[in-house]
């Protein structure tokens, strides 16, 4: 069975995500806002970190990565067009917050239509611009969900008034990828409640406004 723990981390209580099966003691994190929590939900359950999966590269989304990294040997996966925001606070918006993110690079980098196999979980990469160029989300289609980030939120959608923001593709990445995959699906966002596909797809007002 696949499971998903949500441990809020960070500054700005990211949704981070442990995304595992049970039985095979590895999981993929996803957005690692810090390490401390993450690091006893690991102990506790004796996982080790097989990748850290990253839906953008925004500051408040990959400040535990280079730690996980480091503790771990976990690989690396972001978006080329987001990749040089695990080096640069101005592209990361950290400077903004007055903090720096620990340095690091990534060892892959996603691409839309991506199948990637993680510590035993099928993720289906769907590459979502918008709130950040190189944003994108995984569908867990085994499990219908959507690993949304801060493209997609309940009754909201991500930012677009920051330096790389685009809402004409923010628009676009959802209408025409996420609300355009079959059937209903759990999504999980980057901040706040869960939502689904199907609430979002009848009642989320930024998107309406567009009908």
């Amino acid at each position: 069975m696949i499971r998903i723990e949500r441990i809020p981390t960070g500054p700005l209580a990211v949704n981070t995500y442990c995304v595992y099966r049970e039985g095979n003691g590895e999981c993929a994190v996803v957005d690692p806002g810090n390490t401390a929590r993450i690091e006893r939900f690991l102990t506790t359950n004796s996982l080790n970190v097989a990748a850290i999966l990253l839906t953008h590269g925004h500051f408040d989304h990959i400040l535990g990565v280079a730690k996980l990294n480091e503790i771990y040997g976990a690989d690396i996966y972001i978006h080329k067009n987001d990749a040089q925001c695990l080096y640069d606070d101005e592209l990361n918006e950290a400077r903004l917050a007055g903090t720096s993110v620990p340095a690091c690079k990534a060892d892959y980098f996603l691409e839309d239509k991506q199948h990637l196999t993680l510590a035993g979980v099928d993720f289906d990469v769907i590459a979502t611009p918008g709130h950040t160029p190189g944003g994108v989300c995984f569908v867990i289609e085994k499990a219908k969900v959507i690993l949304s980030g801060d493209t997609l939120f309940r009754l909201s959608v991500g930012r677009t008034d920051l330096a790389r923001g685009s809402d004409s593709d923010l628009h676009d990445s959802i209408a025409y990828r996420l609300f355009a995959l079959q059937g209903d699906y759990a999504v999980y966002p980057g901040h706040m409640r869960e939502t689904t596909l199907n609430f979002e797809r009848k009642h989320n007002i930024y998107m309406r406004e567009y009908d």
